[in-house]
């Protein structure tokens, strides 16, 4: 996560999507506020004295960030709701609308966006470093005490998993009776797979996510790299079956390398590359705090459903998800196909 908000959309919005992080700051920053239709707004006088600016600077944040920070909550009210408004406020702020038929309103998410990107206010620099501390909390605590198995608490990860593992063996049992090579293949394919998908070996993988070297990259793999990964495996296994069926031979490892160039290569394999870069990326260095930089061009916002994946209450711990019933009919619907 950039220590510098200031600069990055992408690591701002990555914040104001996660509701449980903005629950808990709102209940620890105590920055005030009116509740006004089950909400928690600011008036832009509030919100200049709370990040102790003055209104000319709100407004040309308003009109430089737009967009953002419309997105994020800031909206202008008038007629019946601008007259609901003044009618639960105090008679300091009411004079604030008084002369003009609207009002500009700051959700609590719109005000800790302007304080991610003030750049004169030190009250909106602290604000920034406390929120960037509560995130990182919030994730390892409702991650359970660390994310190396973030991945893992997502309900598609098991059927995910299961799949790919018969697929991988499907593969490896290919490799064995396709493939002119020594038991190094299993290792060097393994590779090859892993640099078509996310373009990184398994060594530089594990390094980048501070793995042990007894930990299998596989079980810190989101759902939809472990889909992609089992797309190669079974075409290639099927590919490779084939080719000894019809040649009569088995195939050489040049051989075999441009059937995986073909695949990676594929049109209808395009999307499902682009996705599961994308996925990996961004959640990594978002959950993870980790850059793939083979992948740097693939990251992007990640979207609030991520954070109710991984986070929220459907969310559940490897450990549960086995001792679930519903998870367990699931593994036997796979197992009788």
């Amino acid at each position: 996560m950039a220590e510098n908000l200031t600069d990055s959309q992408r690591d701002r919005q990555n914040i104001l999507n996660n509701r449980y992080a903005l629950s808990k700051a709102e209940e620890h920053l105590n920055l005030g506020g009116i509740r006004f239709r089950d909400e928690l707004v600011f008036t832009k006088q509030q919100v200049a004295e709370l990040l102790e600016v003055s209104d000319s600077t709100i407004e040309r944040y308003l009109t430089s960030h737009e967009e953002e920070l419309k997105r994020n909550g800031y909206r202008v009210i008038k007629g019946k709701s601008l007259k609901e408004f003044k009618a639960i406020v105090d008679v300091t702020l009411a004079s604030e609308g008084n002369r003009s038929p609207s009002l500009g309103l700051f959700s609590f998410r719109a005000v800790l966006n302007l304080a991610m990107l003030l750049t004169e206010s030190e009250k909106a620099r602290a604000i920034r470093s406390r929120i960037l501390d509560i995130v990182l909390d919030v994730v390892a605590e409702r991650a359970g005490g660390q994310t190396k198995y973030i991945n893992q608490r997502d309900q598609d990860y098991l059927p995910a998993a299961y799949r790919e593992f018969n697929y991988r063996q499907a593969f490896t049992a290919a490799l064995r009776d396709c493939l002119a090579m020594g038991d190094i293949k299993y290792g060097i394919y393994t590779d090859k797979i892993y640099k078509s998908v996310f373009k990184e070996n398994a060594k530089e993988y594990k390094k980048i996510l501070g793995l042990a070297a007894k930990d299998n990259p596989r079980d810190t793999m989101y759902a939809e790299v472990l889909k992609t990964i089992a797309s190669f495996e079974s075409g290639l296994a099927v590919q490779m079956t084939t080719f000894v069926e019809q040649n009569g031979r088995r195939l050489t490892p040049r051989e075999l390398d441009t059937l995986i160039a073909a695949a990676e290569a594929n049109p209808f394999q395009k999307p499902h590359l682009e996705d599961a870069r994308i996925r990996m990326a961004s959640r990594d260095l978002c959950f993870r705090d980790a850059l793939h930089h083979a992948l740097e061009s693939y990251v992007q916002t990640v979207p609030e459903a991520d954070f109710e994946r991984f986070l929220g209450e459907t969310s559940k711990a490897l450990e549960e998800r086995l001792s679930d019933p519903d998870t367990l009919a699931v593994f036997k619907r796979l197992k009788d196909r």
